[in-house]
Order: structure tokens, then C-alpha cells, then sequence
């Protein structure tokens, strides 16, 4: 009998042995604290980052968990990096600035793209139409950049354009161009139409008063994107009749505030320009342990949820917009007629003018 309890005993014990096995070998048991990063993120893909979602595969997958402040593409270069593991400015010109600044950084990577577009309401988008500025084509709203510019270099009264509700004239708010990426780059779209072709060191120098004055005009400008947006949703027609963007910053809102955009969306416009400029999202690693995040952000499920729930064009997102899944009109299936940036040395002289 004592034999036979002895076997029982040991039957048991190994059993327990090979199922808390099991139970760390699928993962069970304590897990280790995941590696914190610590960075600067443009405002723009804060909502992605704060996705539960994303955050799950994050600590899951990669054991990482972000820790983010949020600054503009070109302060966040320019500002004390002690204690930072990355960067996630919008534009490869903040890569090209921190090289100039420090040199070339552990690791960069492109993560995702966004175009750049302009926001307006429905009566202005008319007027725009009546006036030649803006075509509908497939479906989607095309803004003729040369003809807007001439408008505003002009100083063309919106009462002029059958909108006398308006104060002011022709005008395109944006953000500081020497903060923040999104006005920085529409700074680099406007010297294009005005050079007539991609602008470069020589050419620019020739339009840099013109572009200065245009600017000038707008007195105040928000640093952050996301500000901007959010200012442009709250007060009305009024205060900012047009404003230039990201792409995802609607996409976005559409998704997370359907309620919200139920009411807006008869009046809220999206037009893309022509030409427009790619905003690349540029993650930059500052040291070996941020170069942990550019394979997390790749992740195919995250890229997915970039796309899907942010509004972020990624190898993932393919051609097909997805007009119904958004819920917002007008929405481009593909990005085209896109050109490029100005050169460095161009968007230096360009932030020199504007500072």
C-alpha cells in the first residue's frame, strides 16, 4: 500500500512539474516590466499612440511601452534630447535638420505618410468653384495652387468671391512653418508654385519676399498641427475659412467622433492640392534602445490600425480609400499630381525669411 501511495504521489508531482511547464511556455508566470522609450512625437499621431489596441501590441509583442511629450517636428530636433530614446517628427527635412545638428542619427526610418491637404467649409468650397479654383474630379476635390496663390498675392477680399460674411481676404492659416512640420511644408508648397517647379537654393532666393508677405499675413500661428485642426473644428467658418493639413488629422476624427462628425461632415471640406507634398513620418532612434521602436511601429497589425483608425497611408492601407469605412466624402483613393520638397538648403533660406 505504502508503494503503491508513493507511485500516486509521483504520478501527481510530475503532473504538476509538466503542466507549470506548459504554463510558462505559453507565456503564464510573471512577465518582465516592458522597456519604457522616451520621446518627442508630433501632435498628429498622439491618437495613435494612445490607441489601446497599439499599446497592446506594443507590451505584448515587443515588450515596449512609450513615453511621449508632444512638440513640433522642428522643435523637438532643436530641443535637449537627455533622457530620450527617439524623435517621431513629421518630414524628412527634421531628419536633414538633426543631421545638420548632430550628425547622422543610431537609426531613422520612414513609419508612414500623410498628405499634405487644405480644410474649408462648404460655402467657401463653392465660391472656390465658381471662381475656377477648385475642379471635382472622381469624386474627389482638387485645388488649383497657382490660381490660389495668385488669389492671395493679390489680396482678393472673400467678399470678392461672393462671401461677404467673411473679414479679410483669400488667406490659408497654417502652423508656424518654423515650428511645425505641416506649416513647414505647406511654407515649401507655396515656394514650389511660386518658383514654378521644385524649388532649390538658387531659385528661392527670388521668391522669398512674396512668400514672407503671404505669411506675414496670418499674424498668429498655432505650433502644433493638432492644435491648429482642433481650433479650425471649434470655431466655425469665421475664424479660420481655410486651414492646411494632414490628410489622417480628418480620417482620424471621422473615426474616433462619429457622433461629432455626423453633424459636421455636410460642412466640413477636404481638397487636396495640386500639386501636394508627402508628409513622411520619420521615427528617429537617439541611442540603441530607441532603435527598438522602428520594428514595434512596423508591426503589420499596427500598420493596419494606423490606417484604419488614423487615417496613416501605409503599405497596408493598398489603393482603395474606403470612402464608407471612414465616412468622410471626397476621400482620394490614390495620392497624385504629388511633388517634391524643396531642397535643404531651400527650406533653410525659406526658415531663415520666415523667422
Amino acid at each position: 500500500m505504502g508503494s503503491k501511495s508513493k507511485w500516486i504521489g509521483l504520478i501527481i508531482l510530475l503532473a504538476v512539474i509538466g503542466a507549470a511547464a506548459i504554463y510558462l511556455l505559453l507565456g503564464g508566470g510573471p512577465q518582465p516590466e516592458p522597456a519604457v522609450l522616451r520621446g518627442y512625437v508630433g501632435g498628429e499621431k498622439i491618437g495613435l499612440l494612445e490607441d489601446e489596441a497599439v499599446q497592446d501590441i506594443l507590451e505584448r509583442d515587443y515588450g515596449l511601452t512609450l513615453d511621449y511629450a508632444k512638440a513640433g517636428s522642428l522643435d523637438m530636433v532643436a530641443a535637449d534630447h537627455e533622457g530620450r530614446d527617439f524623435l517621431f517628427p513629421s518630414s524628412q527635412t527634421a531628419l536633414e535638420y538633426y543631421q545638420q545638428l548632430y550628425g547622422a542619427p543610431d537609426k531613422s526610418q520612414i513609419v508612414f505618410n500623410t498628405p499634405i491637404v487644405l480644410y474649408t467649409h462648404r460655402p467657401i468650397l463653392e465660391a472656390f468653384q465658381k471662381e475656377g479654383l477648385v475642379t471635382e474630379r472622381d469624386g474627389v476635390y482638387y485645388m488649383d495652387m497657382a490660381g490660389l496663390v495668385a488669389e492671395i498675392e493679390a489680396g482678393t477680399a472673400w467678399a470678392d468671391l461672393g462671401l461677404p460674411e467673411l473679414y479679410g481676404t483669400v488667406a490659408v492659416n497654417t502652423t508656424d512653418p518654423v515650428r511645425s512640420n505641416s506649416g513647414n511644408m505647406f511654407a515649401g508648397l507655396l515656394a514650389n508654385v511660386l518658383c514654378g517647379g521644385v524649388a532649390d537654393a538658387d531659385s528661392v532666393e527670388a521668391v522669398l519676399p512674396r512668400l514672407k508677405a503671404i505669411f506675414e499675413k496670418l499674424g498668429y500661428m498655432e505650433a502644433s498641427s493638432s492644435d491648429l485642426f482642433d481650433q479650425f473644428l471649434k470655431t466655425g467658418m469665421g475664424a479660420k475659412p481655410v486651414i492646411a493639413g494632414y490628410e489622417n488629422q480628418l480620417l482620424e476624427f471621422a473615426v474616433e467622433n462619429p457622433e461629432d462628425w455626423a453633424q459636421l461632415k455636410d460642412d466640413i471640406v477636404l481638397i487636396y492640392p495640386t500639386p501636394t507634398v508627402w508628409s513622411s513620418h520619420i521615427y528617429i532612434a537617439l541611442d540603441e534602445a530607441g532603435e527598438a521602436g522602428i520594428d514595434a511601429l512596423l508591426d503589420e497589425e499596427i500598420q493596419r490600425l494606423a490606417w484604419e483608425n488614423h487615417g496613416f497611408r501605409t503599405e497596408v492601407s493598398g489603393t482603395d480609400a474606403d470612402e464608407d469605412h471612414f465616412g468622410v466624402p471626397h476621400l482620394a483613393a490614390e495620392i497624385t499630381q504629388v511633388a517634391a520638397m524643396p531642397s535643404y538648403a531651400a527650406m533653410e533660406k525659406i526658415i531663415a525669411a520666415l523667422s
